[in-house]
């Protein structure tokens, strides 16, 4: 049976310091590629790519955008890497310069406390098998930190919050079917709201997998504007991002009817794997 085809799978780690954002794109299922977004100029550049997956909600980027953190899973479960690890890196890079094997997909990942400091998603098991003095651990996790349990909404749910984005609630619908509610400013009045589903994957929209985001628009007047098909979004200066379809657009918001025309930025479903080489 031929496999089905579904647009590149998109989320990006926008740096709270610098106008160079880190694009995670996944497709095929089991190949991801990583690529730097100028969100001034919108040049998209390649970095690397994974025969693997990148846990994208494990995963975080350092104010000023030289470092990020990325928990990754490619199954070679006897290799040095164990299978499945937590690697810094130098964005947008892959090449570790800290490398810590986890063996399995509980926990891993973490957050940036400062632009050298970070805590590791480590519920047990992380061994290091590469160190670096360029970044250090804290073994203790950020400020007005939350556990959200042992996958990826513990990092996620926290790298949000410290973003900017405002927990606004959360429902219940059965034992795996959950939403979290997110919420932050845009210009002219306007909110966006980021609903975060939980759920089994056997509950998910096809080409989801068990935690995916959908997004709407909300003006102070009540008005809504609903954007399901947004699986990821944020405001980028005064601007409005969001990917959709392997695409990114931007637009600017009216203080009206929510929107102006979107404009694309740059479309990544034609990428085909390359082997290349960080350049440290």
């Amino acid at each position: 049976m031929k496999e089905t085809s579904f647009p590149a799978r998109l989320h990006i780690l926008i740096p709270k310091d610098i106008e160079t954002a880190l694009v995670i794109r996944r497709g095929p299922s089991k190949q991801t590629c990583v690529l730097s977004w100028n969100t001034r100029t919108d040049e998209v550049c390649v970095s690397q790519w994974l025969k693997g997956r990148i846990y994208e909600r494990r995963s975080d980027i350092s104010p000023d955008g030289k470092y990020w953190i990325y928990f990754a899973m490619n199954g070679r479960w006897s290799s040095k890497a164990k299978g499945s690890w937590t690697a810094i890196a130098r964005a947008p890079w892959l090449k570790a310069i800290a490398l810590m094997p986890k063996g399995d997909c509980w926990h891993g990942g973490g957050l940036f406390l400062d632009k050298k400091t970070y805590w590791l998603n480590d519920g047990y098991g992380h061994e290091n098998a590469m160190v670096t003095s360029e970044v250090k651990r804290s073994p203790d996790p950020p400020e007005n930190f939350q556990y959200f349990g042992g996958e990826c909404l513990t990092v996620y749910y926290n790298r949000l919050m410290r973003n900017g984005w405002i927990s606004v609630g959360r429902e219940q619908n059965g034992r795996h079917d959950a939403r979290m509610f997110f919420e932050k400013e845009l210009p002219r009045g306007w909110t966006l709201r980021k609903i975060c589903h939980e759920e089994s994957a056997m509950l998910s929209p096809d080409g989801r997998g068990c935690y995916w985001d959908e997004h709407l628009m909300v003006s102070k007047s009540g008005d809504e504007s609903t954007h399901p098909d947004w699986e990821w979004a944020d405001r980028v200066g005064d601007d409005l991002c969001f990917a959709t379809s392997g695409r990114i657009y931007r637009a600017r918001v009216r203080k009206a009817d929510g929107l102006e025309e979107a404009t694309p930025v740059h479309n990544f479903n034609d990428y085909r794997f390359e082997k290349l080489e960080a350049p440290y």
